[in-house]
C-alpha cells in the first residue's frame, strides 16, 4: 500500500510542478484534493478496512494530502511571482531617460498684434508712447475738439467717474487719442509717435467690448501733407495683412479732431473673408490731417506745423488677419482657443521694434 501512495505522489508533484498557469494548477488540485479527487477518494475507502490497517493508512494518506497541498501552495506562490516580474518588466519606467517636455505657453494674439504693431511703425521711425487710463474731459474730450453737446460724451459711451476734488469730470478713456494732446503739449514738432494701448467704452456684444484696445499714430511736422498719410497706411497694411499688392481706398468721413477726415477700407471677400481679394470692400480704420483747433489747442502754430492722425482697433485688425470670429473669445481665457491662436514666444516679430517712451 505504501508503494502505491508512493507513485502516487511522485505522479502528483510532477504533475504540479509543471502546471504552467493558475488555472491548469487549480483544475489538479480539485483532480487530487476537490470531494472527488484521488486523495480524498482513498481517504472514503478507509472505512471498508481493518481497524489496525485503517490507522496506518489513513495517517499515510493525511501526511500525503498536506504534503500536496503544500506542493501546490508553494507552486502557486512561483506562478504568481513569475506573474509579477512579467507585468513588472512591461510597465517598467526608464527613469533615466529625459523628463518630456513641459507644455509651452503662446502670446496672446492681442500681445502678439502689439508687437506687429510696434515693429512696423517702428521701423518708419514712430516712437511709442503710453499714458494714464483715467482722464479729466478735456483731455479726453475737450481739447480734441469734441464740444459739451457732442454725442461722443454721451453717458451710454463714456463710464464716468465720481468726482473727487477734481476741477474736470473724469472719464476711463474712451480712445488713446488723449497722449497726442499730452505729446503736443510737452514736446516741440517734429512729432512722429504711436500710442497702443486700453480703452473703454459702455458696449457689449459680438464685435463690442467695454474694454478693448486702440492704436493712435500722429505725426506733426513742416509740410506733412495727405499724401504722406496714405503712404504710411499703405505701407503699414500691406505689410501688417501680408498681401504686397493690397487694394485699399480713401472715403471722406467726418472725426472732429481732423479735417480732412477720412476712413480706409480694404478689398476682400465677403463670401470666404479674404483679406486683399474680391470685389468687397471693409472698412479698416480712420484717419485725417490734424483740426486747426486741436493744434491750437496745444500752442502749436497751425500757420507753420500740421500733420495728421489715424486709429484703428487692436481687436479689430487681429480678427480679420487670423479669422476670428467673435470678440469675447479674446478674453474668456480658454487655454484650448488660446493655444490654437496663439504665437510662440520664441517666434520673433519680424521687423526690428519702436523705441519705448
Amino acid at each position: 500500500m505504501q508503494s502505491e501512495l508512493d507513485t502516487m505522489e511522485s505522479a502528483a508533484l510532477a504533475e504540479i510542478a509543471a502546471s504552467a498557469d493558475l488555472r491548469e494548477l487549480d483544475t489538479l488540485r480539485v483532480t487530487l484534493l476537490g470531494k472527488a479527487g484521488t486523495v480524498t477518494v482513498a481517504l472514503k475507502s478507509l472505512g471498508t478496512l481493518k481497524p489496525e490497517v485503517r490507522r496506518e493508512r489513513g495517517a499515510a494518506i493525511n501526511a500525503l494530502r498536506d504534503r500536496l497541498t503544500l506542493a501546490i501552495a508553494a507552486r502557486r506562490n512561483a506562478l504568481e511571482t513569475d506573474i509579477l516580474k512579467a507585468r513588472l518588466a512591461a510597465e517598467r519606467i526608464d527613469v533615466s531617460l529625459p523628463a518630456r517636455p513641459a507644455p509651452q505657453g503662446s502670446i496672446h494674439p492681442i500681445s502678439r498684434t502689439l508687437e506687429e504693431l510696434t515693429a512696423l511703425f517702428g521701423a518708419m521711425g514712430f516712437v511709442v508712447h503710453d499714458g494714464p487710463d483715467i482722464e479729466n474731459d478735456w483731455y479726453n474730450f475737450g481739447a480734441l475738439n469734441i464740444p459739451a453737446h457732442h454725442p461722443a460724451r454721451a453717458m451710454m459711451d463714456t463710464f464716468y467717474l465720481k468726482s473727487s476734488g477734481h476741477a474736470r469730470p473724469m472719464v476711463l478713456r474712451t480712445h488713446t487719442s488723449p497722449l497726442q494732446i499730452r505729446t503736443m503739449l510737452e514736446e516741440t514738432p517734429p512729432i512722429r509717435i504711436i500710442v497702443p494701448g486700453r480703452t473703454y467704452r459702455s458696449d457689449h456684444d459680438a464685435t463690442h467690448s467695454p474694454m478693448f484696445h486702440q492704436c493712435e499714430g500722429l505725426v506733426i511736422d513742416r509740410a506733412i501733407t495727405l499724401g504722406h498719410l496714405k503712404g504710411c497706411l499703405m505701407d503699414f497694411l500691406r505689410a501688417y495683412f501680408e498681401r504686397p499688392n493690397l487694394r485699399a481706398r480713401f472715403r471722406a468721413s467726418y472725426f472732429p479732431f481732423t479735417e480732412p477726415s477720412i476712413e480706409i477700407d480694404i478689398a476682400w471677400n465677403r463670401r470666404t473673408g479674404e483679406i486683399g481679394e474680391g470685389s468687397d470692400w471693409l472698412e479698416i480704420l480712420g484717419a485725417g490731417m490734424v483740426h486747426p483747433n486741436v493744434l491750437a489747442n496745444c500752442g502749436i502754430d497751425a500757420r507753420e506745423f500740421q500733420g495728421f492722425a489715424f486709429g484703428m482697433g487692436v481687436e479689430r485688425i487681429t480678427m480679420l488677419k487670423h479669422g476670428i470670429p467673435d470678440l469675447r473669445a479674446f478674453y474668456e481665457g480658454d487655454i484650448r482657443w488660446l493655444t490654437h491662436y496663439g504665437s510662440s514666444a520664441l517666434t520673433p516679430v519680424a521687423l526690428h521694434e519702436g523705441s519705448p517712451r
